[in-house]
Parts: structure tokens; C-alpha cells; sequence
């Protein structure tokens, strides 16, 4: 079956990875692009819709984003939300003003259009998630307005002999109960798409596509055990077999036993590809003595990464390629393709050294969402324990150990953190859908133990709660647990002395330290 694409033009708004998850989730392939994307581009992505997202801006400020008007011409349905449904008001004739009464949070809304291709499985009443200072005053030429909350008359509008629509609140969010079913109709029923994105094909697609990368090539691909490197380690084995070499650096930033667990599934025995590991934990702390600030060590550990694999690849001949991990939240993360902040460096994003003696990359994870990571994997015939591991950064424990990064300080979050891991299964939680981890402060503070004082560091526990890891909640853990964790840690860890427990949710924070 050809994949269809639905394309997501980006404002600058918050939510536009969980509006591309609710497409993925209908079965739909779809792609976030700039809002600024040119109208041949997009013409030539040949999409069977598209999508405007919410933004922070005002559609009549002096630096408001915008999109090429052209893009309501091309004769495929248009879905604006929040921002994005404000501008398709403004640019198609209708009026957009500043409320006397924003709207933020959760909302009732009253569908006043039940008839609304969007609308069909929707109760007449409902809530939503509102997120708004500006509203859609007077409706374009065309438009009905479809649904109302208190504060806001036009909270939804369409003109469906143009196949527009537009949601003022947002439906991408758990908050509104029925989003999903209202993106779905828009997918399926008014752009018509078929479920084309499947795992089944991808691979098919992917194994063929890396074979006419690679041809008769060697391929070296950083293996660090984590979901998303196991997972492109089994795609590439099925693809090109034992021309992938896969490097297992351990930087001494791994979790406790991490190593030995990585060596046990990949190792002699294992999958059909080379696998071959390195010592190189000297190597990184050399590099990382004195450094402090969380991107520098980032890009330090990237940089450090790609030198060893350049000085693996030496060692074994000629190597054609790079494969690496990279999965679609680093590169939106990164800030590549979208109108979106940068909000952390990735070492598998834009961050590799401008001489890479590699002839090409590899990434044939690139498009792909953490759950349909997960679920490649299964299709792969991976183990549940690889599959279902704790998400675990590129750049290891650094980015949990805030300030320098210490032999002594990694022996520190490795010990607390196996601690953690012991109870959280000794009280049976799930930790399936969340990431639960500890981690190690640069607090220092005076406590007492015996008759002594002690001066030692802070180790925090986080732990969360997550359906795609663009946003995130505090997991409400039993007090049992943690008391017991605490008790664990101070008496068992040398050089900790407190445990505090992070209760911050993403955003505002994000869900690693650094």
C-alpha cells in the first residue's frame, strides 16, 4: 500500500509532536515541517492534508509566523488548531481580536454542529483545553461556526465544501477527552487517508531502502543496549547482516551491569551481525574532567563517540558507514525541521564533526515515535527485557550528574539507581510507561550519621509518567517505597547523605536533569 501523508506546518506551538503522535496513532504517516515551508515543497509532498499548529504568537503581530496563503489553494484539506485556526480566519477574510477573557486549561464545550464531519462521534457536551489570549471574531466567507465554550463563540468553525476546519482548543491533549476521535475523523474521513503506516511495511520499506544505501558497504553502528540502538541494530541485521559492525562503546557512563547485560543479547551467539566492544571510559572522563555546563558535556560526549567509532572503523578496515539511533523526538527536540526551539543538543542531531570520515549516515529509525520504536522491536523478534528496558540518554549518566562528571560521582547515581530499580520492583510498578531513574545533584549538605557529621551530596529519585515522553507527570509513588529507597541509599551509597524525590513535570522541566 503507498503511504499517504498527512503534513503538520509548525507555529512555534508546544504541543505539535502530540498532534503528530495522534496522526501516527490513526495509522497515518505524517511529517512536522516549518511553517515557512515553500509552497513547491509542499505541493511536492503531494499530501492528502495538512495540519497548522498552535503557536505562542498573535496573527497580527510585526514577527508573526506565517505560511504561504498558497497553501489554501492547493485543493487538500486544511485543520487549523488554536494559533493555527486563527490564521487560517485571518488569511481567508475573517477577523481575529484579543479577548476580554483568555482561556487556559481545562473547558466545557458545547458542539453546536453535530452534523460536523468532526464532530460525529462526539457528545453534544464536552470538554477540551483551551489555550488562548486572541479569538476568531468574525468567521471567513464559507465558515459556520461548529462549537462554543463560555469565554469563546467560534471555538470551532469549517467550511466543508473547501474541506477547511479549525479548533480553537486543543485536541492533541489527554485534556480533551475526545481529540483523537475529532483528529481521527479529520485523517480518515475528510482527507480520506487508508491506514498505511504500519510496522509490517516499514520494515519491508527500510530493509530495502538500506540495502540501495548500502550495497556491498560495511556499516558501523553505535550499540549502547538502549531501545532505540537494539532496535536499529535487529532492522540493520535483517538488512545487511554481518557487514554491520556493532560497536558497544562502554564510556563508563553505563548503568550498573549495563555492560554485561548488552554483551549477553548481542554478543557471540546473538543476531547475525559483528559485534565488537571498547573499553573507553579513561577516554571519556579525560575529556570531561573540569566541565560543568550540561551542553558542552553533550557535545564533548558526541564528539568523543564519533572519534571512537572513526578510530574503530581504522582499526577494522574500510567501514562505509555510520548507523546510528537517531529517532524523531531528537531531531524535533534538536530544533531540525520545525519552527520550534532548540531545547537540547543530541549527539545523533546536527551535532557531528564537520570532517566525518564516514561516506554517509544511516538512521533507519529517523521517523519513527519511541512506541513504534518499541513496537518495530516485537515485529523484529527482540526480547521484552530489551524492548520494555528504561529509556537511557545517548550521553549516559553525565547528563544525570549535574555538574562535573566523576568516576566517584557515576559509582554514586550507578549504586542509588540500582537501589531504586530493586524497589520499584519489589513493589510490583509498572514502569512501562514512564522512565524512573536516579540521579545526583551538585547539593552538598551537612548531616549527621553515628556521632559524626558528614558533608555529602544530594541523590534525587525521578520518576514519571509518560504516553510519547513529549510530556511528562511526577508518578505518584507509594511513601513506603521511597522511605525505603531512602533508608537503602544513605546506609548502602558512600558519599550521600540526603534523597529528595523530583515532583517537577515536563514541561516545564524536561524529563532528564541536563
Amino acid at each position: 500500500m503507498e503511504r499517504e501523508m498527512i503534513v503538520i506546518l509548525d507555529f512555534g506551538g508546544q504541543y505539535k509532536q502530540l498532534i503528530a503522535r495522534r496522526v501516527r496513532a490513526c495509522h497515518v504517516y505524517c511529517e512536522i515541517r516549518p511553517c515557512t515551508t515553500p509552497l513547491e515543497e509542499l505541493r511536492a509532498l503531494a499530501p492528502k492534508g495538512i495540519i497548522l499548529t498552535g503557536g505562542p504568537g498573535s496573527v497580527y503581530a510585526p514577527d508573526a509566523p506565517l505560511c504561504d496563503p498558497g497553501l489554501f489553494s492547493l485543493g487538500v484539506p486544511v485543520l487549523g488548531i488554536c494559533y493555527g485556526a486563527q490564521l487560517m480566519a485571518h488569511l481567508l477574510g475573517g477577523q481575529v481580536r484579543s479577548a476580554e477573557i483568555s482561556e487556559y486549561g481545562r473547558t466545557q464545550l458545547w458542539i453546536d454542529g453535530p452534523g460536523s464531519p468532526l464532530f460525529q462521534q462526539v457528545p453534544r457536551e464536552t470538554t477540551c483545553w483551551m489555550s488562548h489570549r486572541d479569538y476568531i471574531a468574525a468567521l471567513p466567507a464559507g465558515f459556520i461556526a461548529t462549537a462554543h465554550t463560555p469565554a469563546c463563540p467560534t471555538a470551532a468553525m469549517e467550511d466543508t465544501c473547501r474541506n477547511f476546519y479549525a479548533l480553537q482548543f486543543h485536541p492533541e491533549v489527554l485534556h480533551t477527552p475526545e481529540g483523537t476521535e475529532m483528529l481521527r475523523r479529520f485523517v480518515w474521513d475528510v482527507c480520506g487517508c487508508g491506514e498505511s503506516w504500519v510496522m509490517d511495511s516499514y520494515i519491508e520499506e527500510q530493509v530495502a531502502a538500506v540495502r540501495a544505501q548500502v550495497g556491498t558497504g560495511r556499516v558501523l553502528l553505535a550499540l549502547s543496549g538502549g531501545v532505540d540502538s537494539s532496535v536499529a541494530a535487529a532492522l540493520l541485521s535483517r538488512a545487511v547482516g554481518k557487514q554491520l559492525v556493532c560497536v558497544f562503546v562502554d564510556h563508563g557512563l553505563m548503568r550498573k551491569g549495563e555492560a554485561d547485560k548488552v554483551k549477553a543479547v548481542f554478543g557471540p551467539g546473538g543476531f547475525d551481525l559483528t559485534f565488537r566492544p571498547v573499553d573507553a571510559g579513561e577516554r571519556f572522563f579525560a575529556a570531561l574532567k573540569g566541565v560543568t555546563d550540561p551542553e558542552q558535556k553533550r557535545r564533548i560526549i558526541g564528539e568523543q563517540f564519533i572519534r571512537t567509532f572513526e578510530a574503530e572503523a581504522r582499526a577494522l578496515g574500510e567501514v562505509d558507514f555510520l548507523a546510528q539511533g537517531t529517532i524523531y523526538p531528537d531531531v524535533v527536540e534538536s530544533g531540525t525541521g520545525s519552527a520550534g526551539a532548540v531545547i537540547k543538543s543530541h549527539h545523533n542531531v546536527g551535532g557531528l564533526p564537520k570532517d566525518l570520515s564516514f561516506s554517509g549516515l544511516v538512521e533507519p529509525l529517523r521517523p519513527l515515535f519511541k512506541d513504534e520504536v518499541r513496537e518495530l522491536g516485537r515485529k523484529l523478534g527482540l526480547p521484552e527485557s530489551i524492548i520494555r528496558r528504561q529509556p537511557f540518554p545517548g550521553p549516559g549518566l553525565a547528563v544525570r550528574i549535574v555538574g562535573e562528571v566523576t568516576p566517584d560521582k557515576v559509582r554514586i547515581v550507578q549504586e542509588a539507581d540500582a537501589i531504586f530499580q530493586e524497589e520499584l520492583q519489589r513493589f510490583d510498578v509498572d514502569t512501562g510507561s514512564g522512565q524512573f531513574f536516579a540521579a545526583l545533584s551538585n547539593l552538598r549538605s551537612v548531616g549527621v550519621m553515628g556521632d559524626g557529621r558528614t558533608y555529602e551530596y544530594a541523590v534525587v529519585l525521578r520518576a514519571v509518567s509518560t504516553e510519547d515522553f513529549m510530556t511528562a507527570t511526577a508518578a505518584r509513588l507509594p511513601y513506603e517505597l521511597l522511605d525505603r529507597c531512602m533508608n537503602r541509599i544513605i546506609n548502602e551509597v558512600d558519599g550521600v547523605n540526603r534523597v529528595l524525590y523530583d515532583l517537577t513535570s515536563k514541561p516545564p522541566a524536561t524529563i532528564e536533569l541536563e
